[in-house]
């Protein structure tokens, strides 16, 4: 089955004319995406890659039925992309937009709980890779190549590590059923624990793989949640050499109180019955290990 994203979604990309936009959009176009238009104001009723450009979102949901959306806009424009695609009434966002101000994703997490929760988008990033069902869809910007469909979830902070884990299980032939990006940054529109939640949903599914690291108390909640899964959930966490106060890549990987050292959350995660791999080069092979026993 898969999360969040199938053959079938009807895809549109917010500054789909655009360079950044334009390549990546052919990308999930040739991976087999349905991707059935795009979102540029001021070029509505052109064409481009053989989709139909609109002004709005909103008339995209009208006209070709739009369900998710990818957002490849500037910075200081992005959240308000995000918020039109929630308005518009798009199911689900990726917002891959890296530099995006907190105080304008604050503003974003306020309007999306305006919304019922039967109604309310679900948004992952900004500053993520995106989403892929191998096989099936992808929207981001991951490689499509090195993702093998099958049974493993993979949900993180960091999209590179997210490829080499894909990278690591295709190797051994295992295969992915959904990976998720939630992205790098302190305030972001899903955390760990809300796609744990929709890989204990999926019956594709059979274990997760968590990439966490240093910084705010995500992965120690989404371990409270594992605790109550069916399926095991494997965890690596990066930083745990990172020097106290450093801050690494991600402007959410920065230990601001106690409980967000990878030390401290990798003994969390232990206790509560997560599966610890201890380097990333292991994330494959102790994902295999797990299997093995199922």
């Amino acid at each position: 089955m898969a999360i969040l994203i199938n053959e079938t979604t009807r895809i549109i990309v917010q500054g789909f004319t655009g360079k950044i936009g334009s390549f990546h959009a052919q990308d999930m176009i040739n991976y087999g995406s349905n991707v059935v238009g795009g979102v540029t104001p001021g070029k509505g009723g052109q064409t481009h890659l053989g989709r139909p450009v609109f002004n709005t979102v909103k008339e995209a949901v009208q006209q070709v039925r739009a369900e998710a959306s990818i957002v490849f806009v500037p910075p200081a424009f992005a959240a308000d992309s995000i918020m039109e695609a929630a308005d518009a009434g798009i199911k689900y966002c990726v917002a891959i937009t890296d530099g995006i101000p907190t105080q304008d994703m604050m503003t974003v997490k306020n309007f999306l709980r305006r919304f019922p929760m039967e109604k309310r988008m679900f948004l992952t990033g900004p500053n993520c890779a995106g989403t892929i069902s191998p096989g099936r869809a992808m929207l981001g910007i991951m490689p499509g190549h090195i993702y093998m469909q099958g049974n493993v979830g993979i949900v993180g902070r960091s999209g590179t590590l997210g490829y080499e884990a894909a990278d690591q299980m295709k190797r051994l032939g295992i295969g992915i059923s959904s990976s998720v990006g939630i992205g790098g940054d302190p305030i972001n529109g899903s955390s760990h624990r809300d796609i744990l939640e929709k890989f204990e949903q999926d019956p594709e599914t059979k274990v997760v793989l968590m990439i966490g690291e240093i910084g705010g108390p995500q992965e120690v909640e989404a371990g409270l949640y594992a605790r109550e899964m069916t399926k095991p959930v494997v965890a690596y966490i990066a930083g745990l050499t990172a020097p106290e106060g450093r801050r690494m890549g991600h402007a959410g990987a920065i230990i601001s109180s106690a409980g967000e050292s990878a030390a401290e959350k990798v003994a969390i995660l232990k206790e509560l019955g997560v599966i610890i791999c201890p380097t990333p080069a292991a994330m494959g092979k102790t994902v295999a290990e797990v299997l093995a026993k199922l």
